[in-house]
């Protein structure tokens, strides 16, 4: 996500507690929302790939590796 997709929600939020939106502003402003939670967890999830455990025994054991692949019930 860039910045100016960023930039045009926070106008649309502003603008929504100012005057109201049009029907077409809300769908977009759900459509950028959308994009940014998806961003965020791509991004979080992506992070927490790459971080390594040592564990007790002195092995070290990558959480992507051991969760990443799991899928979603």
């Amino acid at each position: 996500m860039d910045d100016k997709k960023i930039a045009r929600i926070n106008e649309l939020y502003h603008k929504s507690k100012a005057e109201g939106l049009t029907e077409a502003e809300k769908e977009e402003q759900a459509i950028l929302r959308k994009e940014f939670v998806a961003s965020v967890r791509n991004n979080l999830k992506s992070q927490l790939d790459n971080i390594d455990i040592k564990n007790p025994d002195g092995s070290i054991e990558n959480l992507g590796e051991k969760y990443g692949n799991k899928k979603a019930n």
